[in-house]
């Protein structure tokens, strides 16, 4: 068994690790109602925030109409395009994220994340965040299960050859969080609006990402007690 010195952490992407959720609700609230799907930035983010994307046009078409299969392609592809546009334009990490990560060199890391790989990658290059984690990419969309589905996490530590005990889940979204707790980890909520969002019992609350480091080294003291 891995010691608790060496517990592997699974990042979060959108919100976690880079800035990318108001450019995405800005997206969204663009092309959304270019489909006759009433939606606003706004929305997104008390809302949907890490929410898969075909989850909310679904929920969006039971409130006003149902896409062709066609147009629910159509704007999927012209919502992942103009995504990548902005986020290689002005996408930048959580502020404080880069030192922490620096800090954290020890631990095996990984990405675990809702969205697909290709967006998982672009985010990483555009913030220069991407040696942290090499290859240690784990989108829903290439295991086909999505938060809060506890899965994709269990994947994610089962393929970096940890246990679920052995991992710290770091995720800023409700959806995250609770996937995490239901995985059986240790997980570290990284609540951007703590005046309107609860960290939920059994996880742990920081509000900046420089509180990373110490959240770590205060769980792995935990466990070795």
């Amino acid at each position: 068994m891995n010691t608790p010195t060496s517990f592997c952490l699974l990042f979060d992407c959108d919100g976690t690790l880079v800035d990318s959720e108001v450019l995405l609700a800005e997206v969204m609230g663009d092309i959304l109602p270019e489909f006759h799907l009433p939606f606003s930035a706004q929305q997104y983010m008390d809302e949907f925030r890490g929410v898969r994307f075909q989850t909310i046009v679904q929920t969006l078409e039971s409130r006003f109409q149902t896409l062709g299969k066609d147009e629910f392609f159509t704007l999927e592809a012209g919502m992942r395009a103009r995504m990548e546009t902005r986020m290689r334009a002005e996408l930048v990490a959580i502020p404080g994220m880069s030192d922490a990560l620096e800090l954290l060199s020890s631990h095996p890391k990984a990405v675990v994340s809702n969205g697909p790989e290709p967006k998982i990658r672009c985010a990483l290059e555009s913030t220069h965040l991407g040696h942290h984690f090499a290859d240690r990419l784990f989108s829903a969309y290439t295991l086909n299960v999505w938060k809060p589905d506890p899965e994709l996490y269990r994947k994610a530590a089962s393929a970096m050859g940890y246990a679920p005990h052995e991992c710290v889940v770091i995720d800023d979204a409700a959806v995250g969080v609770e996937a995490g707790l239901a995985a059986g980890m240790h997980v570290i909520h990284l609540n951007h609006f703590p005046n309107e969002e609860v960290t939920p019992a059994g996880a742990i609350g920081i509000h900046h990402a420089n509180e990373l480091p110490t959240a770590i080294a205060r769980l792995t003291a935990q466990v070795a007690v």
